[in-house]
């Protein structure tokens, strides 16, 4: 049933507890028969060896559970998918794939640190796909916890309206239990794993602090509800009209209920669940969904309906050795089965599903079908990648594709001998087919194979997958940056084109014009040419030819961005017109007009944010500066400063062993791309 249905991420700063607190919600909802920890390696959800040994998520897993809660006048069992994805900035890929296909997430927030850098990031993001939070203080119990600067924080830094829901009972070692202020109840978490929940009366000496934070849950409902006002003029708020009022108000973002606990000593894990289930929506409450259809050529709503025609959008790819891709699909309409065809719309190929599964971290169970709202994975499609819409012919419609960042950092990697060359160029395609922010190409001139990714961890992790999982012999180089070309001024250029083949004359002529567009705006191409003689594929051909071009660079063989070229002119022969010449003919004539409009090299600035505490400040400045650095602004917060910093992502190779010396290792960074601009001339 749809209603009793959840589809849920956990989102947060690398650390803050998101791995720790998906293990507990799997052990209390009966999925995991004991706790698994990340310390020790041993949490279901960080399967691959390197998450292990790291102690990080690197890729997003997926896992279904279930708990009973009382909805609508009788217990329910409500079926939760969860999908536990990286903090570190490196991988905010799997964060943004699995954001695109989720209804609703919990944002978790350190008790101690607050809002870090990486927590606003996915919060944006989960802002652009419009998708339902509630908020989780996690590590109640650190020295230095402090709930009430958390909610502050979240105000400041985030823009939300944090409400809160509870708030702890005590802190740091004396952290016990949370005040459910919806409920008036006291809770506490006994047993050795905390299994038994226990509700009291709250004590005498919380009583006035209770009643001053639930006055003000009822207030800022009031903003948003009158049927909470109207019952608060009358002096009757019961908790269900709080519950239900809470709900919309979650649903449409107006605010963000905050809970608190202890993930990892076992503390405020169920009520979290429970608030799941209270606030987050089911697949039919969720935000509308959207695609593009072909023949009509407009956006057009799609229901979540089971009975409707199947629509899925392929959100992960995965490897696996024995059962090949694993095709990890979120359903939006109707429903597959196995041994059925499905259609990949954007490729125009059809597919046929061998099996269904219900994942479970890296293991799995069959299903007989996937409907709409639920998320499992196929497996049997060939042709399909991330982004991707699966469908029916009938029903020629696109989801709306998922947008990844540029990768910016470049390694070479060279087999070792010539027979590991096949080996590695399968793991490469491989890994890029799983990982869109991966790419690989040769470089024309050496032959070398370049790879890139989103940082040096990002690009390590790859590295160490290619020489151990696929056990692949190959030296790597050392970090490049991956630069951009683009052009300064507007050129004009005409260019004919003549060459036989195979007995028969290929003829072209393309008038292009060439010029620099806005920073971020990418590239685009535009036809102003009303021809209705020339056949369709001829314009098509020269599109595909200026569009290839972007690829290949302009002087050094780097990607082209920024670029806007408008075909002005053409001269087609309906004898010797073809598409082959008029695809070369508009790539030689963007190489040649390009040339002439002022080509310039473009290198990646990072956005880069340090925590550094406040004795090594003026070191850590020194350092920005020493690396071309500016210092876009300071935050003064009571534990650390906070510096944000751009800088080229040429002068940030290794800049983490040089933080941590000048700060005794207390100091920390992360680093996000931000935008190209000309590279400097050397002084």
């Amino acid at each position: 049933m749809l209603e009793t249905m959840r589809n849920i991420g956990i989102m947060a700063h690398i650390d803050a507890g998101k791995t720790t607190t998906t293990e507990r919600i799997l052990y209390y909802t009966g999925k995991s028969h004991k706790i698994g920890e990340v310390d020790d390696g041993e949490a279901v959800m960080d399967w691959m060896e390197q998450e292990q040994q790291r102690g990080i998520t690197i890729q997003s897993a997926a896992t279904t559970a279930y708990w009973e809660r009382a909805w609508k006048g009788k217990t329910q069992k409500f079926q939760i998918n969860i999908i536990d994805t990286p903090g570190h900035v490196d991988f905010t890929a799997e964060v943004e794939r699995s954001l695109r296909v989720l209804d609703g997430a919990i944002a978790i927030f350190d008790a101690v640190h607050g809002v870090e850098p990486q927590t606003e990031t996915v919060w944006r993001q989960a802002e652009r796909y419009h998708s339902p939070c509630i908020g989780y203080i996690n590590k109640m119990d650190r020295m230095g916890a402090d709930f009430f600067f958390v909610l502050e924080d979240i105000q400041k830094k985030l823009g939300a309206l944090p409400i809160a829901a509870q708030l702890p009972i005590g802190k740091e070692n004396g952290f016990e239990g949370v005040i459910d202020l919806v409920l008036m109840r006291e809770i506490r978490f006994l047993g050795d794993g905390g299994e038994t929940v226990e509700f009291c009366e709250i004590a005498p000496e919380r009583k006035e602090i209770s009643l001053k934070w639930r006055d003000k849950l009822i207030d800022a409902l009031s903003g948003v509800s009158d049927a909470v006002t109207e019952a608060y003029l009358a002096g009757a708020v019961d908790e269900n009209l709080i519950r239900e009022e809470m709900r919309k108000a979650c649903l449409s973002r107006a605010i963000l209920p905050i809970f608190a606990g202890a993930s990892r000593r076992n503390k405020g894990v169920q009520p979290l669940i429970d608030a799941i289930v209270d606030y987050l929506p089911s697949p039919v409450e969720a935000k509308e969904t959207y695609a593009f259809h072909l023949k009509k050529e407009e956006e057009i709503t799609i229901p979540c309906d089971p009975k409707g025609p199947p629509l899925g959008l392929v959100f992960k790819i995965q490897n696996d050795r024995e059962a090949g891709g694993l095709c990890y699909v979120r359903m939006y309409s109707g429903s597959i089965s196995p041994g059925n065809p499905v259609f990949n719309v954007g490729k125009k190929k059809r597919e046929r599903v061998n099996r269904i599964l219900r994942m479970h971290s890296n293991k799995s169970e069959p299903l007989d079908v996937l409907c709409a709202g639920d998320i499992g994975v196929i497996i049997g499609v060939k042709f399909s990648q991330t982004g991707d819409t699966l469908g029916v012919e009938g029903f020629p419609v696109m989801l709306e594709k998922m947008q990844f960042p540029e990768p910016v950092i470049s390694v070479s990697i060279e087999p070792k001998t010539a027979s590991e060359r096949d080996r590695l160029k399968e793991a490469l395609e491989i890994l890029s087919k799983e990982d869109p922010t991966f790419t690989t190409k040769e470089n024309q001139d050496t032959g070398q194979l370049i790879i890139s990714g989103m940082g040096e961890l990002h690009i390590d992790v790859l590295v160490t997958r290619i020489l151990k999982e696929f056990k692949v012999e190959a030296s790597v180089g050392s970090p490049q940056v991956t630069y951009r070309e683009s052009v300064s001024c507007a050129v004009n250029k005409k260019m004919d084109f003549s060459r036989t083949l195979a007995g028969k004359e290929n003829s072209a002529s393309v008038t292009l014009r060439i010029e620099a567009l806005a920073r971020g705006s990418g590239n685009q191409y535009h036809n102003e040419v009303k021809a209705p003689n020339v056949p369709k594929e001829i314009f098509e051909a020269v599109e595909r030819g200026v569009t290839g071009s972007f690829l290949s660079g302009i002087i050094l063989g780097y990607p082209c961005i920024d670029v806007g070229v408008t075909l002005t002119a053409i001269g087609f022969s309906p004898l010797t017109g073809t598409e082959f010449a008029f695809e070369a003919c508009a790539s030689i004539c963007f190489d040649e007009a390009a040339k002439e409009a002022g080509p310039v090299l473009l290198e990646p600035v990072m956005a880069v944010i340090i925590t550094s505490p406040k004795e090594s400040l003026g070191d850590v400045i020194s350092l920005v500066t020493q690396r071309d650095g500016q210092v876009e602004s300071l935050n003064n917060t009571a534990s650390h400063e906070e510096i944000k910093v751009t800088a080229p992502m040429s002068k940030m190779f290794g800049f983490m062993t040089q933080l941590r010396s000048v700060s005794q290792g207390r100091a920390n960074f992360t680093m996000t791309f931000s935008h190209f601009e000309k590279k400097a001339e050397k002084k």
